[in-house]
């Protein structure tokens, strides 16, 4: 399950990010963007979450998992569309000449922070 160490990487990605910001505060929500065709199973990464999260800075985030169509567009006719599903041929003339843009891709979007409270 390579989800387990693309997890790993996105918590310490999270780290390095707020390290660099110079943020602190608890993390409680993160939100990822997994192409389709990224080869990254949605419920085998939120698995691994849910198993990797204890004792870490994202322990009590929630994990929001965008999943944007990818476009098809075909190299003969010009016809681009939205794909849900891997497509071999254009959907409008059949053509085997099509290309798959987006949709490949693994990435943090955002974190969301609550701010620490002052202390009074």
């Amino acid at each position: 399950m390579h989800e387990l160490a693309l997890v790993e990487a996105l918590i310490e990605e999270v780290q390095t990010q707020l390290q660099k910001a110079g943020c602190q505060g608890r993390v409680v929500k993160l939100r990822v963007q997994i192409g389709r065709f990224s080869g990254v199973s949605v419920e085998a990464f939120r698995f691994a979450f849910e198993m990797s999260r204890p004792g870490t800075l994202v322990a009590e985030a929630d994990l929001e998992i965008l999943q944007p169509p990818a476009e098809c567009l075909c190299q003969s006719c010009g016809y681009r569309s939205q794909v849900e599903e891997l497509v071999l041929g254009c959907p409008h003339c059949g053509s085997l000449e099509i290309h798959l843009e987006g949709s490949q891709e693994l990435v943090l979007e955002s974190i969301e922070l609550e701010e620490p409270t002052e202390p009074k």
